[in-house]
């Protein structure tokens, strides 16, 4: 087992029927990021080397800030394990506050993702040798040489051996559904 990343969103548990098959197997083809992106998320707290996301924001001159903002917001998983750490009633009451003002720090962000997805989307695209753009690593946990390359070509299942551009594909395929559906606000949780 490893860890995996989620996207959700201020209006989650109406985007999907909980009963129907096909809906899971679309949800999981179309809208899934792989556990590598969620390696690439979290490359940031391993490496000591600047992580690829902000390579690419370099190699792309686009901001990266929002995506990794995502982790910001408190989920409901998140908060309820700070509140169990927490020492005292002024620690929990502390978690309370910062939790609430990044709830409203972040609140309606999802345009500001999707743009930032799209931009991405759209600059990958025109490059070719993204892998050999990137810093070569002893920490290779993304098979980089793997990972970065044929951007417009999906390779996985939607979750299983996808590749950066599917991954983007399937996060921006993602935001729209959502967007729909009238989301407002989406995050990163973990599990």
């Amino acid at each position: 087992m490893g860890l995996d990343i989620f996207t959700i969103t201020d209006n989650y548990a109406q985007l999907y029927s909980v009963n129907n098959y096909d809906d899971y197997n679309n949800r999981r083809k179309y809208h899934s990021l792989s556990r590598t992106f969620c390696n690439f998320i979290c490359r940031r707290n391993v490496t000591s080397h600047e992580p690829e996301l902000e390579q690419i924001g370099t190699i792309t001159n686009i901001d990266i800030t929002p995506i990794y903002e995502m982790e910001n917001y408190p989920s409901k998983e998140s908060l309820y394990w700070d509140l169990e750490g927490a020492e005292d009633e002024n620690e929990k009451s502390e978690i309370l506050k910062q939790a609430e003002e990044s709830k409203k720090k972040y609140q309606g962000n999802i345009d500001k993702i999707s743009n930032t997805i799209d931009e991405l989307i759209h600059k990958l695209n025109s490059i070719n040798n993204l892998p050999e753009l990137l810093v070569a690593t002893d920490f290779d946990t993304l098979n980089n040489e793997e990972y970065f390359a044929d951007f417009g070509i999906d390779k996985g299942d939607g979750y299983i051996n996808n590749n950066f551009g599917q991954d983007l594909r399937n996060f921006q395929r993602f935001l729209e559904f959502s967007k729909a559906k009238s989301a407002r606000t989406v995050w990163f949780t973990y599990g």
